[in-house]
């Protein structure tokens, strides 16, 4: 039998025949569709991506008005605003934030310590009292403000934080939140001020004695054993000290006696050093030395000296290399494992100018500039100002004028500076100045080395601080 191969039957096949293959075409496309959602390469966008963003950064700026409480002030590092305010203890004198960044801490004229958590999200709940022990200068009834300046201060050291009790010829040292007394470390008459480092091993009471124009002394304390391991002699009228970072030395600022005393805290004795053709454990500078700042960069130091308050003061820049595997050095005495001081440590490298009664210094932290809070002479009607010094040429590069009376949106210093903090940035650092006789915390950009604006605070400035260098 043959098979029917009539142009209509091979017609008639050829369209199912097509039709079939269309059919099984269509559900392959179908599948392949199906697939390709699931395995076809996809393109994503890459938006284009800007520089990494900053943490957030703040300057804490306290306040206070006589015979009410305190306030510390969040204020934005990007865009120089408020963001918190919240109340403190009674009339603060004394501001700081500890090792941590966590905590800060206000001495207050009532006798109490306060401990608040440096958080631009702080309430009122979050901030701590603790009364203090009696016969401290600016211990008074509450509702009473401070009769003089108190001169007592905080330092933090790990888990503890000491205070100088002025009065009581001793150091106490408090730990927990809030803060509880746990001893009293005897250190000498007229206990005022705490030098040390994050890290250090030891710390250093500055005790000015009996007089002011007599000598006084550094009472060692050991950190671990909260005991005094040796007691150092130093100049006359002893008022404040720096440690080094890496903990090796300590600089004593002798206001009596125009000088710096060096510590050597890996022997916790007097440094002795090269200065010319004699051995010294002290470096000459300027009239009254009050303050001072490291540019750790330039292995420099800058010392504020006050001078008489009528006259410009003056800045001390010296050199403090130490010799190191980190240093490159021409002593020949060199020994990486127990680092001595470098050729040339202790030399006065420059003398600089700057205005009428320096009261602080902060120098950036790549060592380029200082600047230098002067608070000006109120009684003679002379306005505070901030001088820029420029620690390369070590000259005065800029001057930030002040004015008695201040104006919203002017471009002055206001008021008569009292405290200074600075911080890095991109593009820009920022400069903060508070000052005891005005509501306003002055703030300088770094990339241009002038006032831009100023942040109303709720009362008369008392210190401010940074929470990021």
């Amino acid at each position: 039998m043959s098979l029917d191969r009539t142009p209509a039957v091979e017609s008639l096949r050829g369209r199912s025949f097509r039709a079939a293959f269309k059919s099984v075409s269509m559900l392959a496309l179908l599948a392949l569709a199906g697939c390709g959602a699931n395995y076809r390469p996809v393109v994503s966008a890459i938006s284009p991506v800007g520089p990494a963003a900053q943490p957030n950064k703040y300057a804490l700026a306290v306040s206070t008005n006589p015979n009410a409480n305190g306030l510390v002030t969040f204020v934005d590092f990007a865009g120089d605003t408020v963001v918190n305010t919240t109340a403190l203890g009674f009339n603060p004198y004394y501001f700081l934030i500890d090792v941590s960044g966590s905590f800060g801490y206000t001495l207050n004229c009532d006798g109490t310590l306060t401990t608040f958590t440096v958080s631009s999200s702080l309430i009122q709940s979050q901030v701590l009292e603790t009364t203090l022990l009696p016969n401290i200068p600016g211990t008074l009834p509450a509702n009473q403000p401070c009769p003089t300046a108190p001169t007592n201060s905080i330092y933090s050291q790990g888990s503890s934080i000491y205070v100088t009790e002025l009065g009581r010829d001793a150091l106490a040292q408090l730990q927990g939140q809030p803060a509880a007394i746990k001893q009293e470390i005897p250190s000498g008459a007229n206990t005022i001020y705490t030098v040390g480092a994050a890290q250090s091993p030891r710390a250093y009471a500055i005790v000015q004695g009996a007089s002011t124009t007599a000598p006084g002394h550094v009472a060692a304390i050991e950190t671990t054993t909260q005991t005094v391991s040796a007691t150092l002699p130093v100049g006359n009228n002893p008022i404040y000290g720096v440690m080094t970072a890496d903990s090796r030395r300590a600089f004593i600022m002798n206001q009596g006696s125009n000088s710096v005393s060096v510590i050597n805290s890996q022997t916790n004795a007097l440094d002795t050093f090269n200065l010319g053709n004699t051995v010294n454990s002290t470096i000459p500078v300027g009239i009254a030395p009050v303050w001072a700042d490291f540019a750790p960069t330039l292995a420099e130091m800058v010392v504020v000296n006050q001078g008489n308050g009528i006259t410009p003061g003056t800045v001390s820049i010296i050199s403090i290399p130490l010799c190191s595997v980190f240093t490159v050095t021409s002593n020949p005495n060199c020994d990486t494992a127990n680092p001595v001081d470098a050729a040339g440590f202790g030399t006065v490298l420059a003398t600089v100018p700057v205005g009428i009664n320096p009261v602080q210094v902060a120098v950036l932290a790549d060592g380029s500039r200082a600047y230098v809070a002067n608070a000006g002479n109120a009684a003679a009607g002379i306005p505070g100002s901030v001088s820029v010094v420029n620690l390369t040429s070590n000259t005065v590069t800029a001057t930030l004028a002040g004015a008695n009376s201040t104006v919203p949106g002017d471009l002055f210093v206001h008021g008569h500076p009292n405290w200074i903090a600075v911080t890095n940035g991109t593009p820009t650092g920022k400069v903060y100045v508070t000052a005891g006789d005005s509501t306003d915390l002055t703030v300088i950009r770094t990339d241009t080395d002038a006032v831009t604006t100023h942040v109303a605070l709720q009362g008369l400035g008392v210190s401010v601080r940074v929470t990021a260098p």
